[in-house]
């Protein structure tokens, strides 16, 4: 029997991973808050909602899809740190009254909350710029830092659009060709952008970083589908966050456009679709392929 997909554990190489990277993460937030200016919040507000917690799903999808094409894991820190800053800042501003008005995120209160929402709207603006700052700095030459930034700077806008179709679509019926194109740009464009970067990072082939924006364009609707299913099933403890908040406010979910049973069934045949994916890395791609087993454990 498998433990519970909030229970389940990374494989050693991978917790490791993760473990140095937040480690990179908490030094760099540290390093921000002792030298900005302290005539305003600020500082410990971009401390807060950054080290607040979370799975960095997508700095590991960064550095394991560059480890997985031949680079190193020091390579990919700047993209990896790059992506959990726009991830960072979208959580940030998506919880605004103005945008789902969220009171909880990660088990705490959200940023406006914990301090007001002019500080939490320049938290979020300051880390949507730092991102970029990040990849100008990448240790890459200067044709793959230009890609990185065309990457980044192209998902980032999708996840803006695509909240902004999710606001729309609260007041549409439930509609799957909707519901789709909002997962896309909202949530998968970011797990498609990291997957990229990390190819990018290694200098690999323009083939291989298709294949991997690929990969990570599949999972990222995974994670979606995912998160939709715990939204109607699990509680706070589990998510983080009130559940059943997508179905009060209307949402353009899976559940609600396709059913729970075929959802289940779409998790499952993206799944298979991002493993799939992996077929040409062989061996190399073993952390990619429990990162995609995680996120379809979350669905089940």
């Amino acid at each position: 029997m498998q433990p519970a997909a909030h229970t389940r554990e990374w494989p050693a190489a991978l917790a490791a991973r993760v473990a140095t990277f937040e480690s990179a993460w908490n030094d760099y937030f540290q390093r921000v808050e002792s030298s900005e200016t302290r005539d305003s919040r600020l500082p410990e507000a971009l401390r807060y909602a950054a080290v607040g917690g979370g799975k960095r799903l997508r700095p590991l999808i960064v550095i394991e899809c560059c480890i997985a094409s031949g680079g190193s894991a020091d390579v990919a820190l700047a993209p990896a740190m790059a992506v959990e800053c726009v991830h960072t800042f979208s959580l940030v501003h998506d919880d605004l009254p103005a945008m789902d008005d969220d009171d909880l995120r990660r088990g705490r209160a959200t940023t406006h909350r914990a301090f007001d929402e002019a500080t939490a709207i320049l938290a979020g603006d300051w880390l949507l710029t730092r991102a970029f700052a990040m990849l100008a700095a990448a240790e890459v030459d200067a044709g793959r830092r230009s890609a990185m930034v065309a990457l980044l700077a192209s998902a980032t806008c999708d996840v803006i659009s695509g909240q902004a179709a999710d606001i729309a679509g609260e007041t549409l019926a439930p509609d799957r060709e909707r519901t789709i194109a909002i997962h896309r740009r909202k949530t998968a464009a970011l797990f498609e952008a990291a997957a990229g970067l990390g190819g990018l990072a290694a200098a690999t082939s323009e083939d291989a970083v298709e294949r991997l924006r690929g990969f990570g364009r599949t999972i990222g609707l995974l994670f979606q589908i995912a998160d939709d299913l715990l939204d109607v099933a699990a509680d706070v403890e589990i998510l983080g966050k009130p559940a059943g908040k997508d179905a009060a406010r209307g949402k353009q979910t899976y559940p609600r456009a396709f059913g729970l049973a075929e959802s289940r069934r779409e998790a499952d045949t993206f799944h298979a679709a991002a493993i799939r994916e992996l077929e040409p890395l062989g061996p190399a791609a073993a952390g990619l392929r429990a990162i995609a087993d995680r996120i379809a454990d979350r669905a089940r």
